[in-house]
C-alpha cells in the first residue's frame, strides 16, 4: 500500500508526519521552512510512495475560518496543482497544537525541546495524521 502524508501547514515552517504502508501508525518525519515545503515533498516522494496529503485545516472553535484559513486555502491550490494525481483532505486541525504541547508534556521532554516550534509541530502533524488514520474505514471490511 501507499502511504500517507500530513502536513502541519504554517507560514513559516511545516511540521510533516507520514502513516507506514499499512495506514495504521503516524511517525513524525521532519519540520521544514514553508518556502522550501514543495521540494520536500517532491523528493520524498520519489522514494516513499505517497498518495495521499493530509492538510492541517485551520478553524475557529465556532467552526469559522481563521487569518490563517486563506493561507491554507492558497497551499492547497498549489498543492493540487503540482500533484494532480494524489488525493487531498483537508483536516480539522483544531487542538493539534495544545495536544502536542501535552504529549511533549506526557514525554517528559525538557522545556528547551518543548519550546522549540518545530518540535510542536511535527508532532501536531502526527496527531492529525493518527487521528486521519484512525478514522479511516475498516480495511478488513
Amino acid at each position: 500500500m501507499t502511504r500517507i502524508m500530513s502536513l502541519d501547514y504554517g507560514k513559516k515552517r511545516t511540521g510533516i508526519a507520514i502513516s507506514d504502508p499499512l495506514r495504521i501508525i503516524a511517525s513524525p518525519v521532519e519540520t521544514v521552512d514553508t518556502n522550501e515545503l514543495i521540494g520536500f515533498i517532491k523528493k520524498y516522494i520519489q522514494i516513499h510512495e505517497v498518495d495521499t496529503f493530509v492538510v492541517g485545516y485551520p478553524l475557529a472553535l465556532d467552526g469559522n475560518p481563521t487569518d490563517a484559513t486563506a493561507l491554507v486555502d492558497k497551499f492547497l491550490g498549489k498543492l493540487q496543482n503540482v500533484f494532480p494525481a494524489k488525493t487531498i483532505v483537508k483536516w480539522d486541525e483544531r487542538f493539534t497544537s495544545s495536544t502536542a504541547q501535552q504529549t511533549m508534556h506526557a514525554m517528559q521532554l525538557k522545556k528547551g525541546q518543548r519550546e522549540q516550534k518545530g518540535v510542536t509541530d511535527r508532532i501536531a502533524a502526527t496527531i492529525m495524521l493518527q487521528e486521519y488514520l484512525n478514522n479511516l474505514p475498516d480495511k478488513d471490511s
